[in-house]
């Protein structure tokens, strides 16, 4: 993403709770497609989910409307270490070297060592990647902190508990702020579009587990939150019917997907079926742009992959 012109105005800022902050990072010029939350007070200015390298201009200037810089971030809280969500650290933590990094011990040795990492998002994104997520840099292993999903934390005046949660990601955790009834959920809270009410899962390869997602949701459910911080996007309420409507769409793409595999046709023939279903149904919701614009940025045709996977790794060859 290119560095941030001097005489563009930036969206606002939103105040979720006291001192929660919700940043639109305004994702390759775009509105409402990664939200990073910045919670200040006692314990030390974190930020949850940084986001990728290529949105840090914009992060930097997002902090530069509340006085701050990167220099005044103590904790950088991840739910996991995607791209999207955590691509930014290493960059970071070199221009601040104090910053300890939250993280689940599985995705760990992934920040401190990102060639893996970088490597198979390379396969997948080719010649974007750098222009999609930026430069990936390790981070040094004294600052991170691995987390098992059974701690509690003390960063930006508040006591976040840590929860393992699984489904989305193998080294996936959700932080819950009890004292203002927010639930940090990344991932695997799912997907809301534009405000709009849609709520939806996102299923890459290679981590899709449903059994382990579903006990997930009732790990959320169990600590009744009254609002969900989503990185897609922002800060959701009426968590029932949100978590409700997830776990119905992934049920549904699930069963989707495994009936596309008894089908004739390659994979790939599959997959764009999957996505052309998919698409149809968010237009039907949203219109066409918006349905356009969410079909690209979630990744339609590589959530197909990963609920096949998810089948195939079952035994489940028709």
């Amino acid at each position: 993403m290119s560095a941030v012109e001097p005489k563009r105005t930036l969206s606002p800022l939103e105040n979720v709770a006291p001192n929660t902050t919700q940043i639109d990072l305004e994702y390759l010029g775009q509105l409402q497609m990664i939200a990073s939350c910045l919670l200040e007070g006692e314990g030390g200015t974190a930020l949850v989910d940084p986001g990728p390298a290529s949105a840090l201009d914009m992060l930097r200037a997002k902090l530069g409307q509340r006085g701050l810089s990167i220099a005044d971030v103590d904790h950088l809280v991840l739910t996991h270490i995607h791209l999207d969500h955590a691509g930014a650290t290493g960059t970071l933590v070199r221009e601040n070297p104090r910053i300890r990094v939250w993280v689940h011990e599985r995705g760990a040795p992934h920040l401190i060592d990102p060639a893996r990492l970088i490597e198979s998002a390379t396969r997948l994104y080719g010649a974007k990647m750098n222009w999609l997520w930026g430069e990936i840099l390790p981070v040094p292993a004294g600052n991170v902190q691995a987390l098992s999903g059974s701690e509690r934390i003390r960063v930006g005046g508040r006591t976040l508990e840590v929860v393992y949660t699984p489904g989305h990601a193998w080294h996936h955790v959700s932080y819950f702020d009890a004292a203002n009834g927010i639930a940090f959920v990344g991932d695997t809270g799912g997907i809301r579009i534009a405000n709009r009410g849609y709520v939806s899962p996102v299923t890459p390869p290679p981590d899709i587990d449903l059994e382990s997602w579903e006990k997930s949701l009732e790990q959320i459910r169990a600590r009744h939150p009254t609002r969900l911080f989503l990185t897609h996007f922002g800060s959701a309420d009426g968590v029932d019917e949100h978590l409700g409507e997830l776990a119905e769409r992934l049920q549904a793409w699930s069963d989707n997907v495994r009936k596309s595999l008894e089908n004739s046709g390659d994979d790939a023939e599959r997959a764009n079926r999957f996505v052309q279903e998919v698409t149809a149904n968010l237009a039907r919701r949203l219109g066409e742009p918006e349905a356009d614009r969410y079909a690209r940025y979630v990744g339609l045709k590589q959530c197909w992959y990963g609920l096949a996977r998810y089948w195939r790794k079952r035994g489940y060859t028709p």
